[in-house]
């Protein structure tokens, strides 16, 4: 039986190697389904994979800052001043800014913030303010839109009614009709941060793969009978002296490579030519940073702009700024009410913000030069109207 055994073939095997399935780190952004309450963690995926989204978020924190308040007594204002200076916030933090800061974070990524307003032992003063985490609370209208209350989550998985919910602080931004829970500033960002992801992850590869050089060692035996049988052997000797070369490479020493026979040396990946990502990443990025409404400029893109443009940019981000702070104003009323309720005062008060602070100063002095222009032809004009009567 053995006379009419097959003999096999004496050769060297044959090497397949195919690309490996890589993707960006931020895989719910791929398997993203709509939902009502449960893309919180999307849109915190969202900030943390593209910075500018980041960065945008937090301009408009900032911005929006600068609360202040007024009361009709002095007594009470000098008081109602002091407890918005050093209110506890927790985590070490003290301030009623400090508790806007982080409760506007949550209403802008997640469409909604909710907070406490945790009083004293004896109920007579506002120990702290603090923030919730919005993933933790549903809300549950009544009878009518002007009723609704706050539930939480027991030990045991099941939903209950939270205590005390005059003390507890909610708010939805940019509520829509048949939802209370408000719209993220994020909402339309999941598909254009998608492709976006795509793009920079196909570029660091290309990058991996035309950077770090890759060579395809090719061995090509002779039609002699001697070439043929010895073809496993050199194909050995030779990966053996190409790996020694290469390694000799990584340690800073120049080795050369000698191989008798055919061999031909290629570089894998020299003749691909990467794709121009420059136009498909501004493009998305021009839709990301519109739906912020933060100008350009102030995330350090140079896109063309004008002088004009970026005044009329400025005047357009401090409309959206108002916006914000006319969502946030209910919140600071209420804390500042009960203050003032428990220490017997006349609950009425008057939120004041800070100006915005978007132009040149060369800009707002000769603002400030035309007003006062203005003015002194004024009184010009009333003197003369005065003199005139008489």
């Amino acid at each position: 039986m053995g006379l009419f055994q097959k003999k096999e073939p004496a050769g060297g095997g044959l090497a397949v190697q195919i690309r490996e399935g890589s993707r960006h780190p931020f895989g719910v952004l791929d398997g993203y389904v709509p939902l009502r309450n449960g893309e919180i963690a999307l849109y915190r995926s969202i900030r943390e994979a593209v910075p500018i989204v980041d960065a945008a978020i937090w301009k408009l924190i900032r911005l929006s800052g600068g609360v202040g308040v007024i009361c009709r007594d002095q007594k009470a204002q000098d008081g109602l001043d002091r407890f918005l200076q050093r209110v506890n916030t927790g985590r070490g933090q003290r301030g009623i800014q400090s508790f806007l800061d982080c409760y506007l974070d949550s209403m802008l990524t997640c469409g909604r913030a909710v907070g406490e307003i945790v009083p004293n032992p004896r109920g007579t003063d506002i120990a702290a303010l603090l923030c919730g985490n919005v993933a933790d609370i549903e809300i549950r209208e009544g009878s009518c839109p002007l009723e609704f209350s706050i539930w939480g989550r027991e030990e045991g998985g099941l939903m209950r009614r939270l205590p005390r919910q005059e003390l507890l602080l909610f708010t939805p931004f940019q509520p829509e009709t048949d939802s209370p829970y408000g719209v993220s500033m994020l909402r339309s960002m999941p598909f254009l941060t998608g492709i976006l992801l795509k793009i920079y992850q196909a570029t660091g590869m290309n990058w991996e793969r035309m950077g770090n050089v890759r060579f395809a060692v090719v061995y090509k035996p002779g039609d002699t009978p001697l070439d043929q049988s010895l073809v496993q052997e050199r194909s050995r000797q030779i990966a053996r002296e190409w790996s020694a070369a290469m390694q000799a490479g990584k340690d800073g020493s120049v080795r050369d490579f000698v191989a008798v026979g055919d061999v031909e040396i290629k570089v894998i990946g020299a003749d691909n030519q990467v794709l121009d990502s420059e136009v498909p990443v501004r493009q998305i990025l021009e839709q990301l940073v519109a739906r912020t409404g933060i100008p350009p400029f102030l995330l350090g893109l140079s896109w063309s702009s004008t002088e004009r443009m970026s005044t009329q940019q400025a005047d357009m981000m401090t409309s959206e700024i108002t916006a914000i702070r006319r969502s946030l104003e209910p919140v600071v009323e209420r804390i500042c009410e009960l203050w003032l309720r428990l220490h017997g005062f006349d609950s009425r008060v008057q939120v004041e913000w800070k100006d915005i602070n978007l132009q040149d100063l060369v800009e707002e002095a000769r603002a400030e030069l035309y007003r006062q222009q203005t003015r002194s032809l004024e009184m010009d004009n009333n003197q003369r109207e005065k003199g005139e009567d008489v």
